[in-house]
């Protein structure tokens, strides 16, 4: 019983596919009543199929004569058949067609990819916006001002349906439209954003020549720097190792609390001189070391002292617009001046000495371990902040330098003589 259903199933089947092919078969081998002409082409007589194909024969025609041109500002995009192709309902015109009737069937151009298309031409045509910049110089005039150009750009919507009307259309040339992107800034703002914040300079002896090798080398090393908004510098990251093989040269340095023969002396009287322009700046300083003596080329609580890679300066940007670092060193002095948007207040920085640490005194029979030696002190610093007349001092720092051992030579004893 199972197999005779299932043999029954499978002569309908083959039944219903023999009647879907015996229907298909009569509407491609009916005949167009006789007399008809569709879009002025008499088909009357012929099989469906064939005045299908007879009159898309004479469209295809007609549509390689054709040509969608759209008409930029320098530039010209043609697009022509098989770019351009068509829908139409001729099959449902026929089928309903009487016999000597006289019919329109509708024709529907368009353009292959026309998304597609029309983003390309958009991002083509389109010219970005850039706003009026400085150009950071290292050397001469720290600034180069540019005005930089209005932008344009091509409203995807409306090229798309300029498109689509001018092929339901007679094909009209479609002429991009454009809406301007004006700049918001202003010369004059790029140049507020530029003022000098800080300045600062020390002195160094020029005839030490390795010292004011070194200090020339670390300072070309952060000629140049631009610090971004919310960005800390790192001074050992951007002045990199002091090794003889990056060009440091031997020179005085201090260490626990004596001056000693090292590579990159001098170096911290760049760290100092930066730290120092940093804070008349406005910056944020994150991290600073004091020498373990007081050095000559600064007051007290106004040095930062960078060693290896254990004793780093580092400051942030706290400004909202960048910062453009300058070093110069000529002759014997070395200057950081940093630009940038001014928050309207102005720094300065007080060095207070609030004690001395006396030096310890010895005595000594070689002339050669005599030394002079020196007291050591305590000391604060300060930063002053004058906003619109209105003062406000910070402490920065208490500070406590050490002093060095003085060495005394030890006179003989003077013999007296009775001479009574």
């Amino acid at each position: 019983m199972v197999k005779f259903f299932k043999k029954l199933n499978m002569l309908l089947c083959l039944s219903a596919v023999l009647a879907g092919f015996i229907f298909c078969l009569c509407g491609f081998t009916a005949a167009v009543p006789k007399g008809v002409t569709i879009n002025g082409e008499s088909v009357g007589g012929m099989s469906v199929q064939a005045a299908v194909k007879t009159l898309r024969t004479k469209i295809e025609e007609e549509l390689k004569e054709k040509t969608l041109k759209i008409i930029a500002d320098e530039k010209e995009y043609s697009y022509t058949y098989p770019e351009i192709s068509y829908k139409d309902n001729l099959r449902n015109v026929l089928k309903s067609a009487k016999r000597g009737g006289s019919y329109t069937a509708k024709i529907t151009y368009y353009l292959c990819g026309l998304d597609e298309i029309t983003a390309a031409i958009c991002a083509d045509e389109s010219v970005e916006k850039v706003e009026p910049y400085a150009e950071f110089k290292s050397y001469g005039e720290p600034f180069v001002y540019r005005d930089g150009n209005d932008g344009r750009q091509v409203d995807f919507t409306r090229l798309k349906a300029d498109i689509q009307t001018s092929l339901q259309g007679g094909f009209e040339p479609v002429t991009v439209k454009y809406l301007t992107v004006f700049r918001k800034k202003t010369v004059d703002s790029v140049k507020s954003d530029t003022k000098l914040l800080g300045r600062f300079t020390t002195s160094f002896d020029s005839s030490n020549i390795n010292r004011s090798s070194n200090i020339r080398l670390a300072a070309a090393k952060l000629n140049g720097v631009v610090l971004g908004s919310g960005k800390t510098l790192s001074f050992n990251d951007t002045v990199g190792a002091r090794l003889s093989e990056r060009g440091f040269l031997p020179a005085k340095i201090i260490e626990n609390g004596e001056y000693t023969d090292g590579v990159g002396g001098g170096v911290c009287q760049v760290s100092t001189t930066l730290y120092n322009a940093a804070l008349l700046s406005g910056m944020t300083v994150t991290e600073y070391h004091p020498h373990s003596l007081s050095v000559g080329y600064v007051d007290p609580s106004r040095d930062a002292m960078v060693s290896g890679t254990s004793c780093d300066l580092k400051f942030s940007n706290p400004s909202g617009s960048p910062v453009y670092i300058r070093s110069r060193t000529q002759g014997g002095t070395v200057t950081f001046e940093l630009y940038g948007k001014n928050d309207g207040a102005k720094y300065s920085i007080e060095s207070v000495v609030t004690g001395s640490v006396p030096a310890e005194e010895e005595y000594c029979s070689d002339p050669g371990l005599v030394r002079e030696g020196r007291d050591g002190l305590t000391s604060e610093g300060y930063l002053v902040i004058n906003r619109a007349g209105f003062v406000k001092r910070v402490k920065l720092r208490s500070d406590k330098y050490l002093a060095q051992k003085r060495v005394t030579l030890l006179q003989p004893e003077i013999e007296l003589t009775d001479n009574t």
